[in-house]
């Protein structure tokens, strides 16, 4: 016997595989019948409507459709009112001058053909009912203040059962809370009642969901009383008896009313909700807690309902059976309950319903049916609806329990079996077929398809086949060198080929190869792998104004081959229909942005592929709103409370408030700022002024900007005074020599304190008058005093009054009565020359009196008398040179050399200057010259010219000489060596001699004095061309023989040329392909000197000039605008000549810039001529 079973367990093990692989067989192939659909099993109908009993199956050939009805056959031709539809096994049942309740029953279908037999489930007919409610009266519930209550909905059966709720007339739900909530049968609970819970209009209704109507219960009444009240009412119907004598209802410990007593059971199957609930009574209202006593609740499967009172527990499992805790608790008291819980089962599978086998001849196979349950389950098998015991015997079939073995079979045994799994609490129904076939393999997926999938995703390719045997599924890519069973590929059973993580370069042609002993099938795929969609740039949050527009931007990059579709939302939902969100491309607009557009704008970017999505939230700001309910508290002499309320803010918080008030006496209609407080006080104590009628208005800030005033305060006024302060400012200056003007600020009309605002004038001499003279004047700002020395100081005070008093003590300002002109000039007046421009002068200071005024400084007046140089005109034009303040000495510069000048001090005051001090004269000694007037060149020969110049206009002493010096100065604009010449101080030109023909000079002339050598005006010549030359080149370079030597080393050149790009073509040291490449324009090749091979193209060799090119490539010789300057002429450049004057500079080291400046020189083939006049330029 063990070893039958060890057997048995072998061949379990050995026949998975064809469990595992089970095959859909096309339809073109015999196969017995399959249900594909079905009716529920508990089926409820609306008695309303046709009757339709679904069954549908597949098979080949067609299956016929039978039924049985309460386990006999239905013959649907005896009921005209059944109809079964065409190739289906549908029953319609037309009921229509029918009763429903007629057609009730348990029905089953059967689909045969000639390969075998599929039946239905048991299909239980039941007609849904929603039954009236009976008719009763319900008389009033009077209950005392305090005690619990249930209200009894009681709602007739119904088939499915109704849901239950409590409204009013007015159709309006009943409030719930933990006091009072609706239990799972329906009913009311009060843990205790209240006065407000009396009315007149509990109704309990009744919703049945099949037939969607509802059913009402007769209204209850409820009245709740207190105990004085309950007396009085029902001692009129009991002759005055009280009938509560008992004292008011006292608070409680709680007490359950459902469940009773301390514990209680419930059963519930696995997979289903269950439903616990405790609900207590008790005063104060309990508290419903819950606890699992032998373990955690299922946290996420757990819930709580109707204020705690429900535990609901979704998809039960075994492992929540066990005692569960409610605890109702208040402060009084606690009570628990327990309930304990079983979970049954009914049948349910294991590892899913038995599948189809399809085997080929002698092959080997099993159907398995396992299934569980509690209590467990017993399974039955069946062949063709018929129970297996009374089937035909089959030596290739064993039954053992839950399976059923094959082995070899043969044609002709195939066979459709039901699994039949029941307890107590269900069953469960399943049909395999056996189906023995000889089939050559078939590839089932469509050929060519093509598989799209995203870079770094998952990518299945299928390969759907059948063929019996099975066939073994073997995949290849592009050249098929390889099969593909190792990674990054894995291959499924079912034949689909995985790339788990796939890149671009698994893109290609796949092919699908299924075998088996019959044949060999072919199918070819494609796999493309695109670039994932990414959002480049996300939107970003924003704050914008309201009114203003806002742009959130969403670029994104895709694969080019996929079509994207932008999408944005709204707080995920669709943006509002509205103009003024316009969508572009990349980005999203919202013009004249208001409140409501504040929320999470999310773009999403979709392709047939995936998607890529991105948010930033928007917050719309702007300037508060203005603040409201101003209320003036707290009123006092000289302050007051102000309070307001806030406004809207707009999500920008309030910085500050500003307080503004309107003086409606002296100014109405001009607000003026008060003070300011922070944006967290709503509060401020405000400073007043008497004798001003104060009305309040405040002002909300924040990042945006200034609010709206708010409404106007109520007025406040406040009563007069004596003045606070005095007059700022006060002055005293003269405006005559005689006189002294006494000036102040006035006071504003907020500070007048009262009517009648004057002001009392004060003033005395200072250090000479003890008492003060004083005057009162009208509102004004200045006062004249007459009659005063001239320029003497006061002490000055002006004091506020008006008709309630004075004001404080005034302060002491000071100040001066008029000015006069000074009487004296400054002494010792004396002049220091420092050279021949600068020249120091000293005095010495006035005194006080003699300036009579306040000391503004000195004025030092001089003028160029003449130049001490006998050919200069005279100059009297006078400069004046101002020093204020106190000062003693100053300096005098840019005086002329060579020159006699004159001078004078005089002191000045606020009201003029004073007399000049006696004239004086000094000498300025000699400078250097200025720059020669002109100079001209004359006569210019071969090799002399002649120089004329005219003396400088400025001499600024006696001439002693002219130094000249001149340098030739090539084509290149490059300098010679200078030579230099003196010259005496009478000559005006000279003539130079031995000059170079042809050749351009530069000539520098300056003047000197004893102090030195001044500026040098400079000139520019070139000397005349010898024509016996010039005729002598020409010649040559129209010589015969010249040009046939010039013919004959272009020939040598191009001979050379030849030669090289043969030896090249011969072999070089580069791959064919830089051959090929070299080959197809020498030209752009530069030659080397050393191998006659052409080098690699260099922008630095492409970009120097050819030795001995000299001259610019557009002919012509580059002269900067100015000629006179000598940096045009290279001096501190690099240019050098040899000791016998021939130019090296080209050859020697150059900057940049002279290395630029030649590499635009000219490539024309060098002429005799050029290469003559190069050479005698520097001859």
């Amino acid at each position: 016997m063990m070893e039958r079973r060890r057997t048995d367990a072998a061949l379990l093990v050995l026949l998975l595989g064809h469990l595992i692989s089970a095959l859909e067989v096309p339809l073109d192939l015999p196969q017995p019948p399959t249900i594909t659909h079905q009716s529920p099993k508990d089926y409820i109908i609306d008695p309303r409507e046709n009757i339709i009993i679904h069954c549908e199956a597949k098979g080949k050939p067609h299956p016929s459709f039978s039924w049985t009805r309460n386990g006999t056959h239905f013959d649907i031709d005896q009921e005209p009112k059944v109809a079964m539809r065409p190739r289906s096994g549908t029953l319609v049942v037309d009921i229509s001058g029918e009763k429903a309740e007629h057609y009730e029953g348990v029905y089953q279908c059967t689909a045969r053909n000639e390969h075998g037999t599929a039946v239905s489930n048991n299909i239980v007919i039941r007609q849904s009912r929603s039954p009236l409610w009976s008719k009763e009266r319900n008389e009033p519930i009077v209950v005392q203040e305090g005690v619990s209550l249930v209200l009894q909905c009681r709602p007739p059966a119904g088939l499915p059962p109704p849901i239950i709720f409590w409204m009013d007339n007015n159709f309006q739900r009943l409030p719930q809370s933990s006091r009072v909530s609706q239990a799972l049968n329906g009913d009311l609970y009060f843990s205790n009642v209240l006065k407000e819970d009396s009315r007149n209009d509990y109704i309990c209704y009744a919703r049945f969901p099949h037939t969607q109507t509802i059913q009402q219960k007769q209204p209850i009444t409820v009245r709740v009383l207190n105990l004085d009240a309950i007396n009085e009412t029902m001692a009129a119907f009991y002759n005055d008896t009280d009938l509560f004598s008992e004292a008011p209802v006292d608070e409680r410990k709680p007490t359950f009313l459902i469940p009773s007593g301390p514990s209680s059971s419930k059963m519930v199957l696995r997979g289903q909700v269950l439903e616990m609930e405790c609900i207590a009574e008790g005063l104060p209202t309990p508290e419903i807690s819950w606890t699992k006593v032998s373990g955690d609740l299922p946290a996420k499967r757990t819930s709580f309902l109707h204020y705690q009172k429900t535990l609901r527990i979704v998809n039960v499992s075994e492992s929540d059976s066990g005692d569960y805790r409610c605890t109702a608790r208040n402060r009084l008291g606690s009570v628990h309950h327990t309930i304990r819980v079983a979970v049954k089962a009914a049948p349910y599978w294991i590892s899913g319903p038995p599948r189809n086998l399809v085997l080929a001849p002698r092959e080997t196979g099993l159907l398995i049916c396992r299934a569980s349950g509690t209590p467990k389950p017993t399974i039955t098998w069946a062949m063709n609806g018929i129970p297996i015991e009374n089937s035909p015997k089959d030596l290739s079939r064993k039954v053992e329990d839950d399976t059923v073995m094959f082995t070899d079979v043969q044609t002709g045994s195939s066979a459709v079996y039901q699994c039949n799994v029941s307890n107590e609490y269900g069953y469960l129904l399943s049909n395999a077929f056996v189906n023995v076939l000889s089939e050559p393999p078939r590839v089932l997926t469509q050929a060519n398809k093509v598989y799209q999938v995203i870079r770094n995703h998952r990518a299945l390719i299928d390969c759907s086949s059948f063929g019996s045997p099975i066939p073994k599924i073997t995949w290849f890519k592009e050249s098929r060198s390889s099969t593909l069973d190792g990674d990054p590929y894995i291959l499924h059973d079912n034949g689909t080929l995985e790339v788990h993580v796939a890149q671009a370069r698994n893109s290609g042609k796949y092919t699908c190869v299924a075998r088996n002993t019959l044949g060999i099938y072919e199918n070819h795929v494609y796999l493309e792998v695109k670039e994932p969609t990414r959002i480049l740039k996300q939107p970003e949050y924003k704050v914008v104004q309201r009114g203003r527009s806002v742009e959130f931007e969403c670029k994104v990059k895709h694969d080019p081959s996929l079509i994207p579709t932008m999408t944005w939302l709204k707080d995920n939902g669709e943006l509002p229909d509205d103009e003024r969100f316009i969508v572009d491309s990349d980005s999203l607009t919202i013009a004249d942005v208001i409140e409501n557009d504040e929320g999470v704008y999310t773009c999403i970017m979709n392709t047939s592929l995936d998607h890529d999505s991105a948010s930033a939230e928007l917050t719309v700001v702007d300037r508060p709103d203005a603040p409201t309910d101003l209320e003036l508290t707290d009123q006092r002499e000289r302050s007051v409370q102000l309070t307001w309320t806030p406004g809207d803010e707009h999500n920008s918080p309030i910085q500050k408030f500003l307080i503004q008030y309107e003086d409606s006496l002296h100014h109405r209609g001009h607000w003026h700022n008060l003070t300011e407080v922070p944006g967290t006080k709503t509060t401020a104590r405000l400073k007043l002024s008497p004798f001003i009628h104060y009305t309040f208005r405040v002002l909300a800030l924040n990042a945006v900007g200034l609010s709206h005033p708010s409404f106007p305060s109520r007025m406040y006024k406040t009563n007069a005074a004596a003045p606070d302060e005095n007059p700022t400012g006060v002055e005293g200056y003269g405006t005559e020599h005689d006189n002294l003007v006494i000036t102040w600020k006035p006071l504003s009309g907020l500070q007048s304190n009262g009517p009648g605002l004057q002001y009392k004038v004060m003033w005395r001499q200072k250090e000479v008058d003890k008492e003060w003279t004083s005057v009162t004047v009208a509102n004004v700002s200045k006062f004249v005093v007459s009659g005063t020395p001239t320029f003497v100081p006061y002490e000055l005070k002006v004091q506020a009054v008006n008709e309630h008093g004075t004001g404080p003590e005034p302060a002491i300002a000071h100040g001066h009565s008029g000015e006069d002109l000074p009487v004296a000039a400054p002494d010792n007046v004396q002049v220091l020359v420092l050279n021949s421009s600068l020249a120091e002068v000293h005095w010495d200071p006035l005194p006080a009196k003699a300036i009579r005024g306040h000391l503004k400084g000195y004025k030092v007046y001089y003028w160029r008398e003449r130049s001490l140089h006998k050919h200069n005109p005279h100059h009297v034009e006078k400069q004046i040179l101002t020093f204020s303040g106190n000062h003693s000495h100053g300096m005098l510069p840019g005086l002329h050399p060579f020159s006699l000048y004159s001078f004078n001090i005089r002191v000045y005051n606020g009201k003029g200057e004073g007399p000049p001090s006696p004239s004086q004269q000094f000498e300025t000694p000699e400078g250097v010259p200025g720059i020669p007037s002109s100079l001209i060149i004359t006569n210019p020969n071969l090799d002399s010219l002649t120089l004329e110049w005219a003396p400088p206009h400025d001499r600024n002493g006696r001439l002693t000489g002219y130094t000249l010096k001149y340098q030739p100065v090539n084509n290149s604009n490059e300098l010679g060596p200078v030579k230099e010449v003196a010259l005496p101080a009478n000559e005006t030109s000279v003539t130079l001699l031995n000059l170079k023909y042809s050749t351009r000079y530069k000539f520098y002339l300056n003047a000197k004095t004893v102090r030195g050598a001044g500026p040098a005006i400079s000139q520019e010549a070139v000397t005349i061309m010898d024509e016996a030359v010039a005729s002598r080149q020409v010649d040559i370079a129209t010589q015969g023989w010249f040009i046939g030597l010039m013919c004959a080393i272009a020939l040598l050149i191009l001979i050379l040329l030849i030669i090289c790009f043969i030896q090249r073509n011969k072999g070089g040291k580069y791959p064919v392909k830089e051959k090929e490449d070299a080959h197809t324009d020498p030209e752009f090749q530069p030659m080397k000197d050393d191998d006659c091979t052409f080098g690699e193209y260099s922008d630095n060799e492409d970009h120097k000039p050819l030795k001995g090119s000299r001259t610019p490539s557009n002919g012509t010789v580059k002269r900067d605008d100015s000629d006179d300057s000598l940096v045009d002429y290279g001096e501190g450049g690099d240019g050098q000549f040899n000791e016998d004057g021939s130019f090296i500079g080209q050859y020697s080291g150059k900057s940049a810039s002279r290395e630029t400046a030649e590499g635009h020189e000219s490539s024309e083939a060098p002429s005799p001529i050029n290469a003559m006049n190069s050479l005698n330029s520097f001859v």
